[in-house]
């Protein structure tokens, strides 16, 4: 038990003096502005640093041991620089939001960490305690399975169970598939000091990397990349935000530096020295951490257990050996579209191309698996694509359309690279290649002229796919496709960085623009999960209307998302800009039926475009149709049923006749008298067709003819009335005799009482059939004669006028030339209608009804 004595002086609050002298020799305050000694309570990790920071200047060290350096410096400089409002770097620089968000994780992660020590020693246990807890949290239960207590020895006393738990009296026996034992996982004790963030490309991460740097003024940062141009990169940024002084080269064998040495090295040269390399550093920041997951990086970062290692990459989440096998904790995130959400890298736009029919075959290319994903065989691919007709049009392309736009093109290999940057220097365009082999200066003279203008596109492979940054970048063309969400999120970030005058990123895909999710190939809205495709339009960020825009939108979309549902739900949203080309066959006809039924009068003429612009006959019948049965506008109902009519397809015109035979009465008039109207105008399907259609769409209409024939002839009354209420055989003779009767009467006569008359009976149908059929050899000459049975739209209101007059004349109300006009009128109505009875027939008077249907 430990003595009072200690365990006050450990209470004790320290004093003022103390604490000056612990803050010189750590280099970090351990009380922030307006803070006073109460906040150094005891089992704070700023207590705990302090209190070891003391025992070491009374153990007389000048500087904090590697130990303290480790626990504690990372810990108290993040402290201070997250205090200040708001943090800012040595030369100036605010950090942005989501760069602080990085550091608060990490700081709340080794916050945690101290607490976990401090209380495995208020029990006690000191560190024995600490790391069971550790161990604990990796889910460590070796011992528990064995059926030892940590000293080794078997538990021998019953396991406590819970009150409302009863004791298993039998042992369970393993299922049949369960023989296989599963291997237990590596120890991996360094695992809760190795954390990491996902921060979009062109985020600012190299930024958020030098806020570690500032945070560590007495640790060692050594700073791990994958290429050796990103090395000088570093470097540069480091110096130039005011941290020269602390670049080191690398320190090993076990050298020491309590200047918070900073160091910038290569994956390939850790791994060559991992065992050599000095203890001094405590911070060890892996740029590009999914590169760090191939299986000799990995396995020196885990052997490797003092430091507190922070993985920084864009693309954590898209490839299949997750950035957190190696790195468990995460701290922050801050995707893509969060950047572009709040304007930290430039919105992006894309416009697919579709690729020549040479390409198109690139869906035969293989899989290759890499160390973290896999990608299309390279070879092959190169094989498909460097062709020269290929890259002449991509030339012309980028003249005709890009042409001054700075861009990077991604190939298929070095040589095509080439042969691309060939082809666009022929049309004129300040076109470079770059690879791996070219000699490190010529490449820094190339990147160089491409800043200052002198250089438009950069051809390659990958060499600049990661951690070359140019704000000017403004054009990323995809010729070369890539089945790698990570390395095609890697290419669309050299164009996310601002600049002035820079509206937006824009993105090239060359394929065709109903690619949907589901395919091979990675696009930027299978890449951002997007469900619509509208070439040139932002994809992710805020639009910002005449702001610089320099290509063209397309007004039309496509859904590109792979979920029925999804798809469904664009095409009811966006049902008037949808490019209906576009879609599949099963897609065009939702399209169709969605349109149909829910067009208006304005919208009438777009409707029609986008069918006309189609080119497909079949889906104009499926929209007119559907409009005939579905919408809600008698008007536009009517012209659906013109439409059909010029189609001239017989299934079409059967089929609307059924549809209008469910009509509502008034509505049911409207659209026989238009069908009649279209048999008078134009042939349509076979005279036998034509005949049962005449006779179907009288039906329809059947009490108009009914009404003429018994004002024109009162005899009809009577023998429609014996038809109607006669049976069995005297239905058959009352059906004859009427049509007897009817041979003897005019057409226009003739044709109403067949078109009035309704058999019950199969001898009367057949009786009434072949009377129809025989008067019937020119359906148009039928239709005619039943149009003029309709009312007269056009000439109702003038009749109503001299209808009025008559009424005044009656009532003495008119004057005597109005009396006279009045009767002129009804004498030469009379004349007329009595020479319409002669004649039987007159096209005038039809041609008038026509007009009058047409206008309705």
């Amino acid at each position: 038990m430990a003595k009072t004595s200690d365990v006050a002086a450990r209470a004790a609050v320290p004093s003022s003096a103390e604490i000056d002298r612990a803050a010189k020799f750590a280099r970090e305050p351990f009380l922030l502005d307006g803070e006073g000694p109460d906040a150094l309570a005891p089992g704070t990790a700023r207590r705990r640093a302090l209190d070891a920071a003391l025992a070491e200047l009374d153990e007389g060290a000048e500087s904090p041991s590697i130990h303290w350096r480790r626990d504690f410096s990372l810990l108290l400089g993040l402290e201070r620089l997250l205090a200040e409002e708001p943090p800012k770097l040595r030369d100036g620089a605010e950090l942005n939001p989501h760069q602080v968000d990085a550091l608060s994780g990490t700081l709340t992660e080794l916050i945690a960490e101290q607490q976990v020590a401090a209380n495995g020693e208020a029990n006690g246990n000191g560190a024995a305690a600490a790391a069971a807890k550790q161990a604990a949290a990796k889910g460590d239960g070796k011992d528990a399975a064995d059926g030892t207590s940590a000293n080794g020895d078997a538990e021998l006393e019953d396991e406590e169970l819970a009150p409302d738990e009863e004791p298993q009296d039998w042992e369970e026996q393993p299922a049949p598939g369960d023989e296989e034992t599963i291997e237990e996982a590596p120890d991996d004790p360094g695992a809760a000091r190795r954390f990491w963030f996902e921060h979009a490309t062109g985020a600012g991460k190299t930024v958020a990397a030098v806020g570690f740097i500032d945070a560590s003024r007495t640790g060692g940062v050594l700073i791990l990349t994958h290429r050796r141009n990103l090395v000088d990169q570093f470097i540069g940024e480091i110096s130039e935000r005011g941290y020269k002084e602390r670049l080191r080269p690398p320190l090993l064998d076990g050298r020491d530096d309590p200047d918070g040495p900073v160091t910038v090295e290569t994956y390939q040269w850790f791994v060559r020295n991992h065992k050599k390399i000095s203890d001094a550093y405590s911070i060890v920041i892996c740029d590009e951490a999914h590169t760090a997951l191939g299986e000799k990086t990995s396995a020196c970062i885990r052997a490797w257990t003092g430091p507190v290692f922070i993985g920084m990459t864009a693309t954590g989440a898209l490839i299949a050996r997750h950035v957190a096998d190696l790195f468990p904790t995460q701290t922050s995130r801050f995707d893509l579209i969060q950047a572009a959400r709040r304007g930290v890298i430039s919105p992006l736009r894309c416009m697919r191309i579709p690729p020549g029919p040479g390409v198109r075959t690139i869906a035969k290319v293989p899989l290759r698996k890499g160390e973290v994903d896999q990608d299309f065989d390279q070879e092959e691919l190169a094989a498909l694509l460097d062709q020269e007709p290929f890259n002449v049009a991509i030339a012309d392309l980028y003249k005709t359309r890009f042409d001054g736009m700075p861009g990077v093109l991604y190939t298929a290999g070095v040589q095509h690279a080439k042969n691309v940057a060939k082809a666009l220097q022929s049309v004129g365009v300040a076109a470079r290649a770059v690879s791996g082999e070219t000699p490190k200066r010529e490449l820094a003279e190339i990147l160089a002229g491409f800043e200052r203008g002198e250089v438009d596109v950069l051809c390659n492979a990958m060499l600049l796919a990661e951690g070359w940054n140019s704000p000017r970048a403004t054009l990323c063309m995809h010729l070369a496709p890539t089945a790698s969400r990570r390395i095609y999120q890697q290419r669309v970030g050299r164009v996310t960085r601002r600049a002035p005058g820079k509206e937006a990123g824009l993105v090239i895909d060359f394929v065709h623009p109903a690619t949907t999710h589901d395919e091979t190939i990675v696009t930027l809205h299978s890449l951002l999960d997007r469900d619509v495709y509208r070439g040139g339009a932002i994809v992710i960020g805020p639009v910002r209307r005449a702001r610089g825009r320099r290509i063209r939108v397309e007004r039309r979309i496509v859904p590109v998302s792979n979920a029925e549902e999804r798809r469904m739900h664009v095409l009811e949203r966006e049902l008037w800009r949808i490019a209906v080309e576009n879609l599949g066959y099963p897609e065009q006809h939702a399209w169709a039926a969605l349109a149909g039924a829910r067009v208006n009068p304005q919208g009438w003429r777009r409707a029609r475009a986008i069918l006309q612009g189609s080119g497909s006959k079949e889906l104009k019948r499926r929209f007119l149709l559907t409009c005939v049965q579905r919408n809600r506008t008698s008007q536009l109902k009517l012209k659906a049923l013109a439409e059909i009519a010029d189609l001239g397809d017989p299934d079409a015109f059967d089929d609307a006749i059924d549809i209008v035979g469910t009509w509502s009465r008034d509505d049911r008039r409207a659209g026989t008298k238009t069908l009649l109207q279209a048999l008078v105008d134009k042939r349509i399907g076979r005279r036998d067709q034509a005949q049962a259609w005449v006779w179907r769409l009288a039906s329809y209409t059947r009490e108009l003819h009914e009404e003429y024939a018994v004002q024109r002839w009162p005899e009809t009354k009577r023998l429609l009335g014996l038809l109607v209420n006669s049976s069995g055989r005297a239905h058959g003779r009352n059906a004859r005799r009427l049509v007897h009767a009817a041979r003897k009467q005019d057409r226009r006569l003739a044709v109403a009482l067949l078109a009035a008359s309704v058999s019950h009976t199969p001898e009367g149908e057949e009786v009434l059939r072949g009377a129809r059929m025989r008067m019937a050899r020119k359906p148009s000459a039928i239709a005619r004669e039943l149009l003029r049975n309709f009312p007269k739209g056009g000439k109702r209101r003038k009749r109503g006028k001299k209808r009025a007059k008559k009424e005044d004349v009656a009532n003495g109300k008119a004057t005597a030339n109005e009396a006279a006009e009045a009767s002129e009128a009804e004498l030469d109505l009379a004349g007329t209608e009595a020479e319409a009875v002669a004649g039987g027939d007159d096209d005038d008077e039809v041609a008038a009804v026509v007009d009058a249907a047409g206008d309705s």
